[in-house]
């Protein structure tokens, strides 16, 4: 439920025989399914961190403890904060759009909308970054099933909201910022693919960076709007600490992991998994009901999610020389890839 900034490739900082015995004590199909569990979980702790503490002081502490593991990450790793003004001030601006501000948003969202709902939400982001993409990058151009799959996930948004019995029951205010806050997320990808897709830096030293920004960024905010909390109540305090350390630090390092792995596009799948699994956890853990249009709306949002992200098969090794001025792109598109896969939820 973290963002990270892609370097120059997707490949992860660690020394390749150490990744390669990781990678046989554990099989990424099992990683792959913890980190979707993980991220899967994030709206319900958010909902129960916001039962005992404002929605700025949710973010605040789990943008606060996902810091401290990357820091204890880069620590480990020898990786140092990357250098120059230009670099700050682009993970200055992802920071806002990719962190501070969607966290806040889907906490303030889940003080009037169930966690089933936000986590549901959090799936049109594949689609908001397919409609925006056609506008703002030109190598990402449309066709037929990707239209097809922006219309359908639309569909599927409005059977979720139960469109046609005009919205009864719906709090609008907290399902527009759940909603802002997964187009919040495609902003800055394209932002980070325009700015720092290039860079040398790893994306451990990017990320961790970027996460600073962002607590920095709430740790000036959150006492204009918020009053020191005069108890602190253990539960939502633990889950706090536990949407920080594992729904952002944790996850984050495991989703490296995977893309150095398997590549972005089998990693990045992770977001269809998110809202079945958010959707479980609001309805067993917090007792939240679901009317059949909710699931049913929702695996119509997949589906049409799906078909944004399908691309035309790449050209076989015997076209040889005509695929190569495409390889800027694919590698800016592979990077652009990992940052929507971590930027979740």
């Amino acid at each position: 439920m973290s963002t990270a900034v892609p370097s120059r490739t997707p490949s992860a900082p660690a020394p390749a025989p150490a990744d390669s015995t990781r990678r046989r004590g554990l099989d990424w199909r099992i990683r792959f399914a913890v980190l979707s569990t993980v991220w899967g979980f994030s709206f319900l702790l958010i909902k129960v961190g916001t039962g005992g503490y404002a929605p700025f002081q949710v973010t605040f502490g789990r943008l606060f403890f996902g810091t401290a593991v990357l820091a204890v990450a880069m620590t480990v790793r020898r990786e140092r904060l990357p250098r120059g003004i230009r670099t700050w001030l682009h993970l200055t601006v992802a920071a806002f759009v990719l962190n501070a501000l969607p966290f806040s948003l889907f906490a303030y969202s889940e003080l009037t909308i169930p966690s089933t709902l936000a986590g549901i939400c959090n799936a049109t982001s594949p689609l908001w970054g397919m409609a925006l993409s056609m506008v703002a990058l030109s190598e990402d151009r449309p066709t037929r099933r990707r239209v097809a799959g922006l219309g359908i996930g639309f569909l599927g948004v409005l059977t979720v909201l139960g469109a046609w019995q005009g919205f009864s029951g719906l709090d609008f205010g907290g399902t527009a910022m759940a909603l802002l806050a997964s187009l919040s997320y495609p902003i800055g990808w394209i932002y980070v693919r325009r700015t720092l897709a290039g860079s040398s830096h790893s994306n451990l030293s990017l990320t961790g960076a970027q996460l600073l920004l962002a607590t920095v960024q709430l740790a000036v905010v959150t006492p204009l709007f918020t009053t020191l909390p005069t108890s602190f109540p253990l539960v939502p305090l633990l889950a706090v600490i536990t949407l920080g350390a594992l729904g952002t630090g944790f996850a984050l390092l495991l989703q490296y992991g995977l893309v150095a792995e398997v590549g972005p596009t089998t990693a990045q799948m992770v977001t269809y998994f998110i809202p079945v699994i958010a959707t479980a956890a609001g309805v067993a853990v917090l007792g939240e009901q679901l009317g059949w249009n909710t699931p049913v709306g929702a695996l119509i949002v997949l589906a049409g999610a799906a078909l944004t992200q399908s691309r035309p098969k790449r050209p076989s090794a015997a076209t040889g020389a005509s695929a190569l001025p495409q390889a800027p792109a694919e590698a800016a598109a592979g990077a652009a890839r990992a940052a929507r896969a971590a930027a979740q939820p």
